[in-house]
């Protein structure tokens, strides 16, 4: 079994002062071995006192590196820039809040380092871990949104709109170049350059701790709307 050499962590972070030290803190928590993690957090336009807090964060953390954004471009843009700097010989995506726990990269990465896979799905729909029972609406509107997309790609994920996406590097940087969107279309635009690319795509159920509006989920109704055109627009009018 090939071992990862350096597994880089892109988060894009926008107003999570709450959050960010405490996701961070879970990161260098989790026990990879000898695999070098290269941390790299997108902080897009925060007002809130975030950046602040990652600036004392990186004085005594050398696996962090920060990127600050003027303006909120997006987390769509965010993501972009965070791939592109990344060196690491396998990626994944992270979010700011804790919704998502990086003790699941080890079951993540296990598939790509048996060599089997170039790609893996965390998904909030399949296996045992823990799920936290929120919002049915937003599960069925995700649900649905996957159903959408799978028929264009021909892919069968159960989770389309997870956060947990773990992509071989090099592939990571490649379609990264590509990437158009700058919100939330993020998800279906890389779903459907990966299967644009023909490679091999696994999927593993991992835990959830979702939050309501009230604790800050900043995905709303209009961005469900808008991923519909972004899954055909993506699937049908571009290429990889």
């Amino acid at each position: 079994m090939s071992k990862t050499k350096k597994l880089s962590i892109v988060i894009p972070c926008f107003n999570e002062c709450k959050t960010i030290e405490k996701i961070l803190n879970e990161i260098e928590e989790v026990n990879l071995g000898s695999t070098e993690k290269e941390i790299i957090v997108v902080d897009d336009g925060s007002t809130d006192g975030t950046k602040e807090i990652l600036k004392n964060i990186a004085k005594r953390n050398k696996d962090l590196r920060i990127v600050l954004q003027e303006k909120n471009a997006g987390k769509g843009s965010a993501l972009k820039k965070g791939i592109l700097l990344s060196t690491g010989d396998v990626l994944v995506i992270q979010d700011a809040d804790l919704e998502y726990d990086p003790q699941d990269y080890k079951r993540l990465i296990y598939p790509i380092e048996r060599g089997h896979a170039d790609v893996v799905y965390g998904s909030r729909f399949i296996g045992g871990e823990p799920h936290r029972i929120i919002y049915y609406r937003n599960q069925i509107a995700n649900k649905l949104l996957t159903t959408l997309s799978n028929l264009l790609t021909g892919l069968n994920l159960t989770d389309m709109e997870t956060c947990y996406k773990m992509i071989d590097g090099s592939l990571a940087r490649q379609l990264a170049m590509g990437l158009q969107a700058k919100r939330f279309g993020f998800e279906p635009e890389i779903t459907a350059r990966i299967a644009k690319r023909k490679v091999r795509v696994y999927e593993i159920g991992i835990s959830y701790y979702g939050r309501s509006k009230e604790e800050g989920k900043k995905i709303g109704f209009r961005d469900g709307l808008k991923a519909i055109w972004e899954i055909l627009y993506f699937n049908i009018f571009t290429k990889n």
